[in-house]
């Protein structure tokens, strides 16, 4: 495995890929054997990008392997589908997947996505209309939200 680290307005994004993406997730440092390819610099400067205001979408999602169950991958197929600068809850998830009482298992799910801001886990909220859960804390979910136009 190999991996590239770059900053951004979120903290060091670190990205580990083979031949395609594994993961994409925030990081306390860089680790000093990091590798940039062609790969890894497609994906970098896509999040650039995106956390400029320049992109609402992102390209060559072909080129992403993340690990998971067939479940999670159901997961991230419907999270792909939630656009730019809209939301969507749980229980809205569930049903996407044919699943409409697996509300938790939706969460669980949700919570191990290994592709940050990519598979946009980070426009799923509660019910109720509140922030909900987040791998890197509310504050960031809520700062992700605010590039995309949602203020929380």
């Amino acid at each position: 495995m190999k991996y590239g680290y770059f900053k951004s307005q979120l903290g060091i994004i670190k990205i580990s890929y083979e031949k395609k993406i594994r993961k994409i997730e925030l990081v306390d440092k860089i680790d000093e054997n990091s590798e940039e390819n062609e790969l890894f610099n497609i994906f970098k400067k896509q999040l650039l990008d995106y956390f400029e205001g320049k992109r609402t979408d992102f390209d060559h999602l072909d080129l992403l392997d993340p690990k998971g169950t067939a479940f999670q991958k159901s997961v991230r197929e419907a999270l792909l589908k939630i656009p730019y600068g809209k939301t969507r809850s749980y229980k809205e998830i569930a049903k996407a997947i044919g699943k409409p009482r697996a509300t938790q298992a939706v969460g669980t799910a949700i919570g191990k996505n290994p592709i940050l801001i990519i598979v946009p886990c980070h426009r799923v909220i509660k019910a109720d209309g509140s922030l909900g859960n987040f791998s890197y804390g509310s504050q960031i979910k809520a700062k992700i939200l605010k590039i995309e136009g949602i203020n929380f």
